[in-house]
């Protein structure tokens, strides 16, 4: 990074990970509203799209620049450590800091989206073991390696913010979730505690983030499966993390997992339009 760099003027900087489509693109769209300026990360792009569903980085920097931010599209796999240090990089040369980077890019629901949805209901013997890698390689490792190459970033920028977007999968409910599935999304729960106890002392927030039903274009494609009666939208997942953001008392909440809906009741924010 240069010693001497380019202002970004008042407006905060963050790093949204797999925003491409779903939650990514809701964030990045509602960070856009609050005039931020967004990197957005995915593999899907105008030259290369990886899946049936609609949705590439470069449409989503368009929305967030249309939304009163400046969006900025950066093609990345995340399974690349080199690339997304890259990624890292360019944000510390072009802005000089990062006000926020949620973690939201996940390999883990390719082939739900495929249309594999009995695969996902199955007992772990009966399910595949890529669909296991493809949670911890394209998910949780994804996460651990983006925040590793953010965290110097981070921690020069005074009250920032890491948002790991999780899943609740408690204990009582294990029925409702794939093994792979649970243990994957309570390993991005312990990264956000491990973050936030490790980081505390810099002054960098880590909360990892649990949305309920949200109708992203995956989602919407199985409408008739599940009952989406009181779901929240993309981007009012996306309201909810512009107004953590914003909390100057978020350092009190960091390490915890926290659900959309409790945010949104301290917030006062709307998350289901």
């Amino acid at each position: 990074m240069a010693g001497s760099l380019p202002e970004t003027g008042s407006r905060r900087v963050a790093l949204v990970t797999g925003a491409s489509r779903g939650i990514g693109r809701g964030v990045a769209v509602a960070l856009g509203r609050a005039g931020w300026v967004v990197y957005v990360t995915a593999r899907s792009s105008a030259a290369r799209r990886t899946s049936h569903l609609p949705g590439t980085v470069e449409e989503t920097a368009a929305a967030v620049s249309a939304a009163s931010g400046e969006g900025v599209a950066v093609v990345c796999d995340h399974r690349d450590d080199a690339a997304v240090a890259d990624v890292a990089a360019r944000i510390g040369d072009e802005r000089g800091r990062l006000d926020l980077l949620v973690n939201n890019a996940w390999a883990g629901y390719e082939r739900l989206n495929a249309g594999a949805f009995e695969e996902w209901n199955a007992p772990l013997w009966e399910q595949p073991v890529e669909l296991f890698d493809a949670m911890f390689a394209g998910g949780v490792r994804t996460h651990y390696v983006a925040l590793a190459v953010c965290a110097p970033l981070l921690i020069r920028t005074p009250g920032s913010l890491v948002v790991a977007i999780s899943v609740a999968a408690p204990e009582a409910d294990q029925a409702r979730f794939g093994a792979a599935y649970a243990m994957a999304k309570t390993a991005d729960d312990r990264l956000a505690l491990a973050a936030g106890v490790q980081l505390r002392e810099h002054g960098v927030a880590s909360v990892a983030l649990h949305p309920d039903w949200v109708r992203t274009e995956g989602v919407l494609q199985f409408a008739d499966q599940v009952d989406l009666t009181g779901s929240q939208s993309p981007e009012g997942v996306g309201r909810a993390v512009v107004a953590l953001a914003g909390d100057p008392g978020v350092m009190n909440l960091t390490g915890r997992a926290l659900p959309v809906s409790e945010l949104a009741e301290r917030y006062g924010v709307d998350v289901l339009t």
